[in-house]
This record gives structure tokens, sequence and C-alpha cells, in this order.
């Protein structure tokens, strides 16, 4: 069994877990990072997302193996109470309340697409996107 070594919220994480095994799984039991929810465990729901390079993908499906060398941001890493990521900030001020079990799908994706650079329209989006 090789080793799968990738960066979650800024740490490096190395494991030694099949390599069939769902990230979530990982994520859960062994990184104690509960963020991420199993829902319907067939990539449907989002309950499961995290970023993958500033991506959203589906935990609950996604093998160990396929994250070897990228960085995986969970809900726990994108920002915090004091500090939240603009997009979390936005929720915030808006009141757009969203259930704990299905926020991180919500955070993740608007994550993916903003981007605040001279790319992007005045509200940090791609433009076209």
């Amino acid at each position: 069994m090789a080793a799968t070594s990738f960066t979650v919220n800024g740490n490096p994480y190395s494991t030694d877990t099949e390599s069939n095994t769902p990230l979530l799984y990982v994520l859960q039991d062994d990184l104690k990072l509960n963020g991420a929810k199993f829902g319907c465990g067939v990539a449907q729901c989002g309950a499961c997302t995290v970023l993958l390079d500033g991506n959203p993908i589906r935990s609950c499906v996604t093998p160990i193996a396929q994250v070897n060398g990228h960085t995986v941001t969970t809900i726990e890493g994108l920002g915090t109470v004091d500090n939240p990521h603009p997009i979390q900030a936005a929720f915030i001020t808006e009141q757009a309340l969203q259930c704990g079990f299905l926020r991180q799908r919500t955070d993740a994706s608007g994550i993916s697409i903003y981007r605040p650079t001279a790319e992007c329209d005045r509200g940090g989006y791609f433009k076209g996107a």
C-alpha cells in the first residue's frame, strides 16, 4: 500500500489508507474534520463538498489516491469567525442562512468561482461565469 500525501487546510498530511478509501472518511476519521458530511454517498446532495486545488469535489466518491500531491480545503479551512472568507462574510451580511449540513456545498461552490483579480468583474466573479 503506497502512502498518499496531500495538503489539508494548509497542513501537510500523509496516510497509508487503502487507495480506494473515500476522502471523506479520511477527513472525518483520521483528521477529525467534520465540516464535510456524509449525505447520500453518491455525489448528489453535496453535503461532502470540499475544494481540491480550488475546485469543488464530492469527497464521498473521491478515492484518497486521487488527492495525492494536491491541496484539499474543507469548510474548516475557509475562514474563521473573526476573519471569514468574503463569501462567508456575504452570507453573514445578507443573513442568507444555510443549514449546517449543506453549508459546505454552498460555500465551496461559491468560493470556487470567486476570484478577486483584474480578470473579474467588480464583484470578484470571473467575467462570463
